[in-house]
C-alpha cells in the first residue's frame, strides 16, 4: 500500500518533513496487540454483517494473527510515512491478504480505532495495578503486623506529638492505598465502554451489531454518542490524576522513609539492596529509592497536567492534538507501575529500630494532653487544664525535665488534685491503651484494623475484573 488513504483528495505527495512530524508510530506502536484485536473483533463484525463473507473474515484474521507474530518477533520494520499502528498494521496485512486489506477499514475511521485501542490498552494496564496496588497493601500490613508493638512519636507540623503504635502509622498508608485501588477500580468501570461503530464522528451507515464487537473484546457498555466516543479522554484524566493521588502517598511515605532512616532519626534502616553508597564519602548509604519515588511523583503531576492541558479547549470532535495524548499517558502507567513494583519488594525488608522509636516516644512532652486528660477526669474544665499544663510544661522545660520527671510536689503546684496515679496516665503505654475510640491507635484497635485488612485482601482479587 504505498499511496495514502487520503492520497485521493491531493494533487502532490505529503512532505518528508511533516510526515516525520506528524509520525506517532515511536510511541503508539506499544498498541499493536490492542490494535489487533480491535481489527478481528472489527472483521467478524463485518461479517456478521454480510459485508464480508465468511472466507473473507478468516483470511482477514489469519493475516492479523501473521502480523501481531511479526510484530512480536521484531521483525516488523516502521516507517514514519506509515504514521501510525492502525497504517503499519493494515500495510502489513495487505502483504499476506492482498488488496483485501483495502476491505479492512469498512464502517471505522482511525478515530474510532485508536479510540478503542486506548481504551483496551488502558483497561490491561488498570488490571495491573489494580494487583500490584493489592500487593503493596498486603506488605505494608506485614511490616504493621510485625512490628505490633513498636511504639513511636507521633507528629504535626513534624513536631512530636502523641504517642502511636508504628503500625497504626503503616496503617494509615494501608488506608490511603486502599483509597487509591477504589480509584482506579472506578476508573477502570467508566473506561470499559466500546467506542467502535463511532466511525469519524458521526457513526457508520454500515448495521453493524457494535454489542456484538464489544462481547469480543470484552467491553461491558458500548458508547451512547458517537461524537464523544471519539473525543472522550476522560477515562485517561481520571486514570492519571488516581495515579498522581497514588503517587503523592508514596512521596508522603517516601519522604518519611528518608527522614526515619537518617542519623538524626534512626527509626528505620532501609535494606542495603535498596540503596547506594556515595562516589566520594565511604560511610553514606542513601535512601535511593524514597527518594527517586519522591522524585518521580512529580513526573506523574506534571503529565496528568499535560494531559488536562491537551483536551481544556478542544472542540468536538476528533482533533489532532489528541495524538499527544499516547506520551504523557504511556509515561505515567510505566512510572506508576516501577514505583509500585520497587516499593512492594522493600518494604518488607525494612528494620525497624524499636528501642529508638520508644525512647523517642518518651520525649518532648508527649504526654501533656494527657495530663491534661487525668485533670479533666478529676473534674477540672478542659481549657483551665489545657492552660495549667501549658504552665507545667514551662516549668519543665526551665528545669531540662520531662513532664513525668517532675515531683508529685512539683506537679501539685500547678493542680492540687494530682495524685500518685498521674505517672501511670502519663506512661507511654498507657496513653496508647487509652485511645480506643475506633480508629485510634490502642492495640486493640489497631490488630482489629490489622485482621480486617487481611480478610478484605483475601477477597480483593474478586474486585479486580479481569485479574
Amino acid at each position: 500500500m504505498s499511496l495514502k488513504p487520503w492520497d485521493g483528495r491531493f494533487s502532490e505527495p505529503t512532505d518528508k518533513a511533516v510526515e516525520s512530524f506528524t509520525a506517532s508510530i515511536d510511541v503508539d506502536r506499544r498498541l499493536y496487540n490492542y490494535d489487533i484485536d480491535g481489527s478481528i473483533a472489527h472483521c467478524r463484525t463485518l461479517a456478521r454483517a454480510k459485508i464480508l463473507t465468511r472466507q473473507e473474515a478468516v483470511d482477514l484474521e489469519e493475516g492479523l494473527e501473521k502480523v501481531r507474530q511479526e510484530i512480536a518477533r521484531g521483525e516488523m520494520a516502521f516507517y514514519d510515512r506509515l504514521e501510525d499502528i492502525h497504517m503499519h498494521v493494515e500495510d502489513r496485512l495487505s502483504a499476506h491478504v492482498g488488496d483485501l486489506a483495502r476491505k479492512l477499514h469498512t464502517g471505522r475511521s482511525r478515530n474510532d480505532q485508536i479510540a478503542v485501542d486506548e481504551r483496551l490498552y488502558l483497561k490491561a494496564e488498570t488490571r495491573g495495578v489494580l494487583v500490584q496496588l493489592k500487593d503493596f497493601r498486603t506488605a505494608l500490613v506485614d511490616l504493621a503486623e510485625a512490628n505490633i508493638h513498636v511504639v513511636m512519636p507521633g507528629y504535626t507540623h513534624l513536631q512530636r506529638a502523641q504517642p502511636v503504635l508504628f503500625a497504626h502509622h503503616m496503617m494509615a498508608y494501608y488506608e490511603m492505598v486502599s483509597r487509591d485501588f477504589d480509584r482506579f477500580a472506578a476508573a477502570l468501570d467508566r473506561m470499559d465502554v466500546m467506542p467502535l461503530g463511532s466511525a469519524a464522528l458521526a457513526g457508520t451507515t454500515y448495521d453493524l451489531d457494535r454489542a456484538y464487537t464489544a462481547g469480543l473484546l470484552g467491553f461491558s457498555k458500548i458508547s451512547e454518542n458517537s461524537m464523544d466516543a471519539v473525543s472522550d479522554r476522560d477515562f485517561m484524566l481520571e486514570f492519571a490524576a488516581a495515579a498522581s493521588i497514588c503517587m503523592t502517598h508514596l512521596s508522603r511515605l517516601s519522604e518519611e522513609l528518608v527522614l526515619w532512616s537518617s542519623a538524626e532519626f534512626r527509626f528505620v534502616e532501609l535494606p542495603d539492596a535498596f540503596c547506594t553508597g556515595s562516589s566520594i564519602m565511604p560511610q553514606k548509604k542513601n535512601p535511593d529509592i524514597p527518594e527517586l519515588v519522591r522524585g518521580r511523583t512529580g513526573r506523574v503531576t506534571g503529565n496528568l497536567v499535560n494531559l488536562l492541558t491537551l483536551m481544556k479547549s478542544l472542540p468536538l470532535a476528533y482533533n489532532r492534538d489528541m495524538q499527544e495524548d499516547k506520551v504523557p499517558l504511556m509515561e505515567i502507567v510505566d512510572t506508576l507501575k516501577a514505583c509500585l513494583d520497587i516499593y512492594s519488594r522493600m518494604i518488607p525488608n525494612i528494620r525497624v529500630n524499636p528501642e529508638v522509636t520508644e525512647k523517642a516516644a518518651n520525649s518532648g512532652f508527649q504526654n501533656a494532653t494527657d495530663l491534661a486528660d487525668y485533670m479533666v477526669a478529676k473534674g477540672m474544665a478542659f481549657r483551665q487544664a489545657h492552660a495549667c499544663v501549658g504552665r507545667a510544661v514551662a516549668y519543665a522545660l526551665d528545669c531540662g525535665k520531662e513532664l513525668h520527671e517532675l515531683s508529685l510536689q512539683e506537679l501539685q503546684q500547678f493542680d492540687p488534685g494530682i495524685e500518685e496515679d498521674v505517672y501511670e496516665a502519663m506512661s507511654v503505654a498507657r496513653m496508647i491503651d487509652r485511645r480506643k475510640v475506633y480508629g485510634g491507635t490502642a492495640g486493640a484497635n489497631v490488630s482489629a484494623a490489622i485482621a480486617r485488612a487481611r480478610k478484605h485482601l483475601v477477597n480483593s482479587a474478586s474486585e479486580i475484573p479481569g485479574a
